[in-house]
C-alpha cells in the first residue's frame, strides 16, 4: 500500500505546484514590467533634470570662490539692502545666488528680508562674490550645472 500512497502524494504535490505556479507567474510578470516602467521613468526624470539645468546628483559640484582674508570678512558691511544690491548687480536670482554660496533659496530671502544674517563661510562667500563680475558668475553657474541665464544689466540713468 506504500506505492499507492506515494502515487497519491506525488499527484497532490504536482497539482499544488501547478496551481501555485499558475497563481504567481502572472504576478512575477507584472513585477518585471513594473520594474521596467520604473527604470524608464527614472531615465525620463534624469533627462528632464539635465534639460532644465538642474544637477542630476544631489551632491552636485558647488562653485569654488576665491578665499577672502578673515579681517576683510569681519569688516564687510552686509546689510539686507547690500545683499539685494549685490544680487541685482550680478544679475542672478535668489536661487542662483544660493547655489553660488551653497545655501538654500529661502536663506537668501531671509538675509535680504533682514530676518537673519549670513555668518561664517556664508558671509565670506558673499564678500568673495563682491569681487566678481557678471561674466565670472555666469561661468560659475554654468559649471555648477545651474542655468546660467543672467539678467541683463539695467540701463544707467
Amino acid at each position: 500500500m506504500g506505492t499507492a500512497e506515494e502515487a497519491v502524494r506525488s499527484a497532490i504535490v504536482r497539482t499544488v505546484k501547478r496551481e501555485c505556479r499558475a497563481s504567481y507567474e502572472p504576478l512575477t510578470r507584472d513585477v518585471r514590467e513594473l520594474k521596467r516602467e520604473v527604470a524608464r521613468l527614472a531615465a525620463a526624470v534624469r533627462s528632464l533634470q539635465q534639460s532644465y539645468g538642474r544637477p542630476a546628483a544631489a551632491g552636485a559640484a558647488r562653485p569654488q570662490l576665491e578665499p577672502v582674508a578673515e579681517d576683510e570678512v569681519m569688516r564687510a558691511r552686509l546689510s539686507p539692502d547690500a545683499i539685494r544690491r549685490l544680487r541685482a548687480g550680478l544679475g542672478v536670482t535668489q536661487a542662483q545666488l544660493a547655489t553660488l554660496i551653497g545655501v538654500t533659496g529661502p536663506a537668501i530671502a531671509q538675509w535680504e528680508g533682514g530676518t537673519s544674517e549670513p555668518r561664517g563661510k556664508n558671509r565670506a562667500a558673499l564678500v568673495a562674490l563682491r569681487k566678481l563680475g557678471r561674466r565670472e558668475v555666469g561661468r560659475m553657474l554654468a559649471m555648477s550645472g545651474v542655468m546660467s541665464r543672467i539678467a541683463p544689466k539695467p540701463p544707467r540713468h
